[in-house]
């Protein structure tokens, strides 16, 4: 991380306490400000460190994606759909994911490393029953009816998307032989909840 990607706010509230967090694309590192120069510098550095560990634990490697893919394979869909591989993607500007049924691969979005677990699943999930029914139709939907929080994950996402300011589409495009999970899809047929 550059010195531009921090910006170092000094509080004269703050006796003793020091804290970090990520905003876009920098970190803010709030200080007392009665703290040295050199107490600044060694202050950002640890809580720099600090918030990177803390990401590292939250953020599954491509490696967990595929283990939580296949349990979730088993649990929802008896096993059947079985990835050759899961991983995170950075290139994803408006899908949350897509997946090529012809080889088994599922691609998501990097920009879902910090959803929660049941959003993520369920994402996961729709890519998952992808490899087993191409479209959207009644059919494909049925086989995601029985993960128990899919209709609050669409919601979670439908927000998402609105607060990234992606429009709303009427359904999940399939592009090249791509399934994907649009970040503002409404798919016709959707259980309702």
């Amino acid at each position: 991380m550059t010195s531009e990607d921090v910006e170092v706010r000094r509080s004269r509230r703050r006796r003793r306490t020091v804290s970090a967090y990520r905003e876009g694309g920098r970190t803010v590192v709030l200080i007392p400000a009665s703290f040295s120069p050199d107490e600044e510098e060694r202050w950002v550095a640890r809580m720099l460190d600090r918030l990177t560990r803390g990401e590292g634990r939250r953020k599954p490697s491509d490696a967990a994606l595929l283990t939580r893919a296949e349990t979730l394979s088993r649990r929802y869909l008896g096993g059947h759909a079985k990835p050759t591989s899961v991983r995170w993607v950075s290139t994803m500007g408006r899908r949350w994911a897509s997946c090529t049924p012809a080889d088994g691969t599922i691609r998501v979005s990097d920009r879902l490393r910090d959803v929660p677990d049941y959003v993520l699943d369920y994402v996961v999930l729709h890519e998952l029953g992808h490899l087993l029914v191409h479209g959207h139709s009644p059919g494909f939907w049925r086989l995601l009816a029985s993960y128990p929080k899919l209709e609050r994950a669409r919601g979670f996402l439908d927000g998402l998307a609105h607060a990234e300011g992606l429009p709303a589409l009427d359904d999940d495009p399939v592009d090249g032989g791509e399934e994907s999970v649009d970040a503002a899809s409404e798919p016709e047929g959707t259980p309702s909840g």
